[in-house]
């Protein structure tokens, strides 16, 4: 489905596409609330596979249906459990979104095996910039600390976090592709 063309789908058609994003952001909000399980390092950063999921909507329904993914299960997680309130909104966003979209752009000019692998690298290493930078710009006024305690951590604890955060998502995402595709187009929900 061309994501520029949603208003001219006929309207069936827009409300399968609709379903399917609100049942993959529901998805993605029951794996955040799973991954509550695993300890966070350091009490701030989350280890959350929900990235997984997302990429994998805006690989079969396009970037902007990505977006949505970024941000429905984060403001969904903090309107109902998170202690992070607004910046920790911020930062689920900006994570998920800046995992997903450069993924799901390289995706859609070229859709091969190769170019989702490319494409995920490519998420992984931006991701891993992005949330650098805005730990550097958020996280002395979130933590109440030196902007120097947040630098000396930004290379030992975040890189690491990140790109490990980023790599297990993209791995699922290589696993769980086929076999999601596959049922959501035996069920005729996505696009063949």
């Amino acid at each position: 489905m061309n994501q520029s063309s949603s208003l001219s789908r006929p309207r069936h058609t827009r409300a399968r596409y609709v379903a399917c994003v609100g049942m993959l952001a529901a998805v993605c909000y029951i794996v955040t609330l799973v991954c509550q399980l695993i300890p966070p390092v350091q009490s701030i950063l989350s280890f959350d596979l929900k990235d997984a999921v997302a990429v994998i909507g805006a690989f079969i329904f396009g970037p902007v249906a990505g977006l949505a993914l970024a941000i429905v299960p984060s403001f969904l997680e903090f309107i109902t459990y998170s202690g992070t309130g607004p910046v920790g909104l911020l930062m689920n966003v900006l994570s998920t979104a800046a995992f997903v979209l450069p993924a799901a752009i390289l995706y859609k000019r070229s859709k091969t095996r190769r170019t989702a692998v490319v494409g995920l690298l490519v998420s992984v290493a931006f991701m891993t910039v992005v949330m650098l930078l805005w730990n550097y710009i958020v996280t002395p006024g979130y933590m109440e600390v030196p902007r120097d305690v947040v630098v000396s951590m930004l290379v030992p604890l975040f890189l690491p976090f990140n790109l490990a955060k980023g790599a297990a998502n993209a791995v699922l995402t290589l696993i769980l592709y086929k076999p999601v595709v596959g049922a959501l187009r035996r069920a005729g929900l996505a696009p063949q």
